[in-house]
């Protein structure tokens, strides 16, 4: 069964940097959009980043110009590259990929999500 993984979470002080990666597991027939969520404690999930498979990408204002969203078609993998971490950017970040594990079939796929904690 296709899944995604993510790996990269950690502890960093604000002003660090860190870099999540989530791979897939499984076979895909088509990855769609690959993008990043995050929730921190008693608020709703919110989209941080998200790029389309052609390689254009969007984010959240709250984090334009300091975090980086790629990602290797060849590897069905998807980064993002976190620069001026700030406390706000505490939270569960969670991998997310519309996606076809076969002809005809359409998914959304969740990650088991990793935490980021930045202390001030």
């Amino acid at each position: 069964q296709a899944q995604l993984v993510e790996s990269g979470g950690g502890s960093v002080q604000a002003g660090g940097s860190l870099r999540l990666s989530c791979a897939t597991s499984g076979s895909f027939y088509r990855i769609n959009a690959m993008g990043w969520y995050r929730q921190a404690p008693g608020k709703q999930r919110e989209l941080v980043a998200v790029i389309a498979s052609a390689g254009s990408t969007s984010y959240a204002d709250s984090v334009k110009g300091r975090f980086t969203i790629s990602r290797d078609n060849a590897r069905n993998t998807v980064y993002l590259q976190m620069n001026s971490l700030k406390p706000e950017d505490t939270a569960v970040y969670y991998c997310n990929a519309d996606a076809s594990p076969r002809v005809g079939s359409r998914f959304t796929y969740w990650g088991r999500g990793t935490q980021v904690t930045v202390s001030s």
